[in-house]
């Protein structure tokens, strides 16, 4: 079996920039994939417009072009896939890996494509770039795994005419509720704080807020989603009374976290609290030497500390370190 120097797992932003810093050095890193190249990206709403200019989302010297002063969603898809093109990298798409094993001098990665095939892979580091998309994190309540909820909003046609509770006070929030009144839903924001998150866009909040005063999108601050049902979602307002909000279909755009138990199962100190994962910030080692993390599976609680403006230069650390390494045991 050959022995790659280093794997990734992951081909997002992060995960990319990392295997470009690699190879800059030298290096052929293989990537893994469980989806396909910027999946975390794909998931994004349809018409999403990116907070950072475009300079801020390169990667890879390769320069991100577009008209526009903050790049679109469909624009980053292209993008990110251009640089994986260009650079030619190892990508082995649609399989997940199951399972690293460290191993006396190196790890054994186990895998599964989309047929079922397993795979077993043996690299002398690991960079994992997993993201988060795929672990929002939840209300915990009574009714939250019905069909018409979803922790995802891609776009607002199929919600047209009806009733939707959006669950949830950030930009993704704020966001689909205006996209949704304009296709004629009814909305209603439940946010249990007593203002919305300062991370709005700001082109975003004085639209909401505008449609918020002219009672378009009506919004119930200090107030708990106690449960939801097949018609209604029953909150708790600041008065400490009960009451139900009919709707059609419930988004509980809360956020996402990334999988911790992965991280555990590999070795690395990753508290099931609100701490970020043992590493070291000037190199992005774990305390299980030669695992690395790059983007936002580094963070803590709050998943905006890490995005890809910053998450960009985990690689550089990544290659400087692993180069260093390499060098010594040669």
């Amino acid at each position: 079996m050959r022995v790659e120097d280093i794997v990734i797992i992951g081909a997002g932003p992060c995960g990319l920039s990392a295997a470009a810093e690699l190879q800059d050095r030298g290096f052929d890193p293989l990537l893994i994939e469980k989806e396909n190249v910027a999946n975390s990206i794909y998931l994004y709403p349809t018409n999403m417009q990116f907070f950072s200019t475009p300079e801020l989302l390169e990667i890879a010297g390769v320069p991100f072009v577009t008209p526009n002063p903050k790049p679109y969603r469909h624009e980053a898809l292209v993008y990110y896939r251009t640089v994986a093109e260009r650079r030619n990298f190892r990508i082995r798409r649609y399989e997940k890996v199951t399972a690293v094993v460290r191993k006396e001098n190196g790890f054994l990665i186990r895998s599964e494509t989309k047929t079922g095939e397993q795979r077993e892979t043996e690299s002398r580091a690991v960079v994992v770039a997993t993201g988060y998309f795929d672990h929002p994190v939840r209300l915990g309540v009574p009714g939250e795994d019905l069909p018409h909820v979803s922790h995802f909003f891609r776009e607002a046609h199929p919600y047209a005419g009806t009733r939707v509770v959006v669950v949830g006070g950030s930009n993704s929030a704020a966001d689909a509720a205006l996209e949704l009144e304009r296709v004629g839903a009814q909305v209603t924001v439940v946010y249990r704080r007593a203002e919305m998150s300062s991370n709005i866009k700001p082109w975003i909040r004085p639209l909401f807020e505008s449609s918020v005063r002219k009672g378009d999108i009506a919004l119930r601050l200090e107030t708990h989603v106690v449960a939801i049902e097949p018609d209604r979602v029953k909150v708790r307002g600041p008065s400490g009374a009960t009451e139900d909000i009919p709707c059609d279909f419930v988004l509980a755009l809360t956020g996402f976290r990334p999988d911790r138990s992965f991280l555990r199962a590999m070795g690395v100190e990753a508290p099931a609290d609100d701490q970020p994962p043992v590493y070291n910030p000037e190199t992005m080692e774990t305390n299980v030497p030669g695992l690395y993390l790059a983007g936002v599976v580094a963070s803590g609680a709050n998943a905006n500390e890490i995005f890809i403006e910053t998450g960009r230069f985990h690689g550089r650390k990544i290659a400087e370190h692993f180069a260093r390494k390499m060098r010594r045991q040669a």
